[in-house]
Parts: structure tokens; sequence; C-alpha cells
């Protein structure tokens, strides 16, 4: 039976360790904060202002004209004008520019005549992602010029729109606008978590070894379960304060949306911290140093959050033999119940498995930790 009073005696001596270490303290309620503004501002996906270059042998109107839908364009910022293709090179070699476009000499020419022209656009590939957007965005400049072309030749510029056959309507739900902060915010959150509380809790009980204090805690009454609990408790009243300003901060700088309960939120995020939380001191119960600790629980919580829980990289696109691997990565979960509360809107009555699987894995790290530490005094 646990004891309420010993369990509360050890929370509390937790307590006063991290007010006197403000490096606790600091990697509690700071880092986490300071995390979030870096990746916030720091990982963005939109495509915006990439540095253009052009060769412009035509020198004509239409060819100016084309070329005022780049300089329009929020996608595209022209550098400088090139009369030759080592500039060119020059620019892309030192990156001071990531696209070129080359007009021939023929352009006016060959629009007049109602035949086809080639524009030569040059894209740096060394940034793949940034290669890939530009092509697109490229391919809808052309687009739109072709369409004037058509609308001036058949007389409907001006008297209506052009009417094509069939004309798609794309709508983005849940982030009309695209942005990747609102993609990229939750999943943050869910890798800023596991890291910081794995870190957390992975030097407390290597501290005990490491202090002597741990034969003195084993010489009272205190039970395994009340060493454990009473250890991590004040690491998760400080990891939901860490939500809370994660929220507030997503809200306020990033105006990422939570359409969906506030309580969904702190719940789904109180099941995945417990599992972090417990994993951590797991870590902490396996090794007797702290320094040892602190770098497994940074390589084992960050790598696999990162890489492996869709926050990155896409699941769908990975190997089947990864695909699998990601099933057994908590944050895969926590990821999309925070994506479906954050963007969608949604509730249990959608996201039941996922938390359900989140709950599996946070009781499977409780009665892991438990365990570790009973054979461990014995």
């Amino acid at each position: 039976m646990l004891s309420a009073r010993r369990f509360m005696a050890v929370a509390r001596k937790e307590w006063i360790h991290i007010i006197r270490d403000w490096r606790s303290l600091l990697l509690a309620v700071v880092i986490p904060a300071a995390l979030i503004l870096l990746f916030g501002y720091a990982l963005n996906m939109d495509l915006r202002n990439v540095p253009t270059v052009v060769w412009d042998q035509s020198r004509s109107p239409e060819s100016r004209e084309f070329l005022s839908l780049f300089d329009g364009s929020p996608y595209f910022s022209i550098q400088q004008y090139h009369t030759g293709y080592s500039r060119i090179q020059e620019d892309l070699d030192s990156g001071r520019a990531m696209v070129a476009v080359v007009i021939p000499s023929d352009f006016a020419r060959m629009i007049h005549r109602g035949e086809p022209v080639d524009v030569q656009v040059i894209v740096d590939g060394s940034d793949a992602n940034t290669a890939r957007l530009a092509v697109a965005y490229t391919g809808s400049v052309g687009m739109i010029y072709s369409r004037q072309i058509v609308a001036r030749r058949t007389g409907l510029m001006g008297a209506g729109e052009l009417v094509e056959p069939v004309e798609m309507q794309p709508r983005a739900w849940y982030n009309p606008d695209l942005k990747s902060q609102n993609v990229i915010l939750p999943g943050i959150l869910a890798v800023v978590m596991m890291v910081i509380a794995a870190m957390m809790t992975s030097v407390t009980v290597a501290r005990e070894w490491e202090m002597g204090t741990m034969e003195q805690l084993i010489s009272t009454p205190v039970r395994v379960p009340e060493i454990v609990f009473g250890k991590v408790l004040p690491y998760f009243v400080l990891g939901l304060v860490d939500v809370g300003i994660a929220a507030a901060l997503g809200e306020w700088l990033f105006h990422v949306p939570l359409r969906g309960s506030p309580a969904l939120l702190f719940l789904s995020a109180s099941i995945f911290l417990t599992g972090a939380l417990f994993f951590g001191i797991t870590v902490s119960i396996l090794m007797k140093t702290q320094v040892l600790a602190t770098q497994i629980a940074m390589i084992a919580g960050f790598l696999p959050t990162m890489l492996l829980s869709g926050f990155v990289f896409a699941i769908e696109n990975m190997p089947s033999l990864i695909q699998c691997i990601t099933y057994i990565v908590p944050a895969r979960y926590f990821i999309a119940l925070l994506r479906g509360i954050y963007l969608k809107g949604i509730g249990l009555e959608v996201l039941w498995i996922n938390a359900v699987l989140l709950g599996l894995y946070a009781a499977i790290m409780v009665v892991l930790a438990n365990r570790k530490l009973r054979l461990k005094l014995e």
C-alpha cells in the first residue's frame, strides 16, 4: 500500500533540489521555451523570396512582362541581371542565387508567331526541398503567362475570364494558407517534451548514486513505487507548465490555431509526459553516472522522435521496415493527437486509437521503471 506521506516527502525532497539547483530549473522551464522559439522561427519550410538571377537575351516588352510575374511574386526575388552563363554559375556556386531564369533571344518573335518557346530555369539542386518547390512555382509562372497570352489572342482579356473545359478548384482544409508553422509547431512540442522530460528525470536516481544518498534513502521505510512516483511528480508538474508556455507562444507569436479542446491537449500531453518521464527515470536507474544517463536519454529520446515520428519526414515515404519501427515510437501517436487537436479540432471519437497506444506506452514505462529499481536495490 502506497503511503501518501512518504510519497510526498520524496516529491518535496526533489522539489527542494530543483529550486536549489538553477541548472535544473533552467532545463525545466527556460530551455523548452527557448527551443520552441528557435525551432518555430528557424524551421520554416515555406518558400519565400528565393534569390533569383536573370539573363534576358530578348530584352523585349514581352520578356519584361514575363519577368514582372517573377518580380511580383512573393516566392522569388530578382537579385541581378546577367549577360552570360559564367556569371550565373558564379552566383549559383557561391549561394548568392538559387534560381536562374534564361530567356532566349527569339522569345518575343516566337510569342507573336504563336509558337511554343522554351525558357530555361536553372535551380540549385543542393537543397532538394527548395529546388522542388522552386521548380513548381516557376511552372506556375509560365502557366499564368501562357493563359494571359491565349486570353489576349482570343480577345477575352478584359471581357471576361478565359473559360477552360476543366478548371480545378483546390481547397486546403485545416490549414488554408498552407503555413508550414501550423504543422511544425505541434511536432516541435512533442520533440521538446520528449527530450526535456527524459533528460530531466535521467539524472534523478543517478544523482543519488553519485552523491551516496541512495543508501540513506533505501534505509528509510520508503518503498520503491513511492521513490519512483515521488521523484517524477515535480517534473510532471513542470512539464505541464511547459505545455502551457508552448501553447501560449504558438498562439501569440506564431498564430497557430488551437481549434480543439485545451483539456484534451493537456490530457494527451499528460499521457505522453508520463511515458517520457518514466523512460528517463528508467535510464537513470540503469546508469550510475549522470553524464552517461543524460547522453543516453538525449540520444534515445531525440533521434527517434525527430526522425521516425512523422514530424520531419512523412512515414508513408519511408521503407516498409522503417515504417514498422515507427510503431514503437510514442511521439508518432502524440504528434497525430496534437495535429488533430490543433488543426482539425477533432476529439477522441477520431483520435482514440492514438490515445490508447500512447497510454499503453506510458503504462509499460511505469511498470518497467518500478521493476528495474526494485531489481537494482535487491
